[in-house]
């Protein structure tokens, strides 16, 4: 991707410099260093706009996705346990018990949970949850600023463009409802970079052990991302090595780096990899549901909710939910892209990018398909692909949402050629200048983000934070809590995540394998149902309290030894009342109230 010598744009060099600079300050700008300051401080502001509102309300969570931030939180308590405890970092026994939860298979973020230890422990999980998402967009836009400004387009203010739009996407803007790990892309550049600097002469071994280091690095902050970002480096490397035939010289050089890194990337992946695909709570692929998540046609020219444009009505149906936005730029961006395309058809880079994006894009489409929220019956070329291994654990419209960077190189590239023909015409500067910043604000403005949508979370009882529950739990028992945590309810993993993970609870919101007869162990949100969760996940829909047979009392005592349960409590929330009945008159026990929450205290029937 890097840019020959006699195409670059012309640097911003500082020229204009006031005699009267004083000799210091002068050197400083000259050095270009104040704009890339500037640069990063502008990504910090946004940063702090998308995510203002939870800054401004410490006792708000994300209001369209507050099962993921509970479930992220969680993943920082076990990070901070691994450093702490020298807990086993793949599988964890604090959820879901008697059972395990594979790790390794529910993006459990150990590049970032491991070395925010000092923030989980100090400022608690809901503070790191916020700072890793924060951090998270700040640290991807200005890994592209610098890709982009020191090796694609060789230019500052066209790289700022280009990273600003690879961070802060509608996209992107969609995922920080409780995704960090896919906001947190600043890994991406670095692999890019990495595998650019293959081909330098003389430098094969330690290019190929940086390169795998931050593949590693990446494979355990997400998977999916790491797998496109292969594909696409792939796809570019090859149209660089066709198009430009003076670097097929280099060939061998990049070979060797390529093997090192990918023979040390994988030794040092073979464990964990082994552990997700083979270790205990491994699935094999989605549930047919989750691999239905595809893009719909017509999205691709509306606007996300949360984008100046946008908003709920317009968007709901086009996506699966308003964390799964990939692939809304709107009419205006769409139609820049396109004509950007034409205008540096000549760059191969360009070409390779382009014709990287429609790929992608066909792939989001899923097996069928479908066009302003209904279906077409025309089937798509994922359903080809979709039960190959590896491919049936990947979510179809997120390969949308790698056609952002793309169209944020795109912006670079473009800028920067907009840049090198005002500086080659002088007299048509001005210009120059406003037709690109008319047809930039036309296509960008309406996607700029709008800060997310928070709503006050629960706050966790006083019987979970004062440790109340540990004479309940001793002796390797769990805590159950009604409901049991599932899609729906990921409360108590917030609450475990509080203690530490000192506390166990039963059940989860994890990806696990479905164990039913017949299933084939394909993935399940949370463990397999078991009646008595399944009993009182009926309950809290219905707010009504079934008739109880003899049996349900059979299977609930069963059920409740099987989870090791010490005590149930029930937290307050719209069915309480019917949960509370449904409880007492399964056990036969009388909760008492304390430290926020009906507690049954129910070792006598669990032994």
């Amino acid at each position: 991707m890097t840019t020959p010598e006699s195409d670059r744009p012309v640097e911003d060099s500082g020229a204009g410099e006031s005699p009267t600079t004083p000799p210091g300050r002068g050197r400083f700008r000259r050095s270009g260093w104040f704009k890339d300051l500037a640069a990063v401080a502008s990504f910090g502001l946004l940063a702090c706009w998308v995510t203002a509102r939870m800054w401004w309300n410490p006792e708000h969570g994300i209001r369209d996705n507050k099962t993921d931030m509970a479930q992220f939180e969680w993943m920082m308590a076990h990070g901070a346990r691994v450093v702490t405890e020298f807990a086993y970092p793949f599988t964890s026994d604090r959820m879901n018990v008697p059972e395990s939860v594979n790790l390794v298979a529910n993006t459990s973020v150990l590049s970032v949970s491991l070395p925010m230890t000092p923030i989980t422990l100090v400022f608690g999980t809901r503070s790191a949850f916020l700072v890793f998402l924060t951090l998270g967009m700040i640290a991807t836009a200005t890994s592209w600023y610098f890709l982009l400004s020191r090796v694609v387009v060789g230019s500052r203010g066209p790289a700022w463009l280009g990273a600003t739009f690879c961070a802060y996407a509608p996209a992107m803007v969609s995922h920080a409802n409780a995704h960090p790990n896919i906001v947190a892309q600043y890994v991406v550049p670095l692999i890019i970079w990495r595998t650019l600097r293959l081909a330098d002469p003389g430098r094969w071994l330690r290019n190929g052990l940086l390169l795998a280091l931050v593949i590693v690095w990446q494979a355990f902050l997400n998977l999916e991302i790491l797998l496109m970002t292969a594909i696409g480096v792939g796809v570019v490397i090859v149209a660089l090595a066709l198009g430009r035939p003076e670097l097929r010289g280099r060939t061998r050089t990049f070979l060797a780096g390529l093997g090192v890194a990918a023979g040390v990337s994988a030794v040092l992946l073979a464990y964990p990899l082994y552990v997700q695909f083979f270790g205990p709570g491994a699935y094999h692929g989605l549930s047919w549901v989750i691999r239905g998540y595809s893009t719909d046609l017509a999205s691709f020219v509306a606007y996300a909710r949360e984008s100046v444009a946008g908003d709920a009505r317009s968007a709901t149906g086009l996506a699966k939910n308003p964390t799964e936005e990939n692939s809304f730029f709107g009419w205006p961006l769409v139609i820049g892209v396109v004509a950007l395309v034409w205008w540096l058809r000549r760059n191969i880079v360009v070409l390779a990018l382009a014709g990287l994006g429609v790929l992608f894009a066909v792939f989001s489409l899923g097996r069928e398909i479908r066009f302003d929220r209904e279906g077409t019956g025309i089937p798509a070329p994922w359903a080809l692909l979709e039960d190959l291994p590896v491919l049936h654990s990947v979510v179809p419209t997120r390969w949308a949402l790698a056609i952002t960077p793309i169209i944020g190189v795109l912006l670079a590239y473009g800028a920067a050629r907009a840049h090198e023909l005002a500086t080659r015409y002088p007299a048509r500067r001005s210009q120059i200048r406003f037709a690109t910043v008319t047809v930039l604000a036309m296509a960008l403005v309406p996607v700029l983000p709008t800060p997310l949508p928070t709503k006050r979370l629960e706050p966790t009882p006083e019987f979970v934070t004062s440790g109340a529950w540990r004479p309940y739990l001793a002796g390797g028992r769990s805590l159950v809590t009604l409901p049991l945590p599932d899609t729906e309810y990921a409360d108590p993993l917030r609450w475990s995540a509080q203690t530490r993970l000192e506390m166990p609870i039963a059940r989860g919101y994890f990806l696990g394998p479905d164990t039913r007869p017949g299933k084939d162990r394909i993935a399940l949100f949370g463990a397999p149902p078991r009646p008595t969760s399944s009993f009182f996940a009926t309950v809290r829909r219905s707010g009504e309290v079934p008739p109880v047979t003899a049996q349900d009392r059979r299977e609930a005592i069963e059920d409740l030894r099987y989870w090791r349960a010490g005590a149930v409590v029930l937290a307050p929330q719209p069915s309480a009342e019917a949960l509370r009945q449904a409880m007492t008159d399964l056990t036969g026990i009388e909760p008492v109230q304390t430290g926020g929450v009906w507690l049954w205290d129910v070792r006598p029937l669990t032994g």
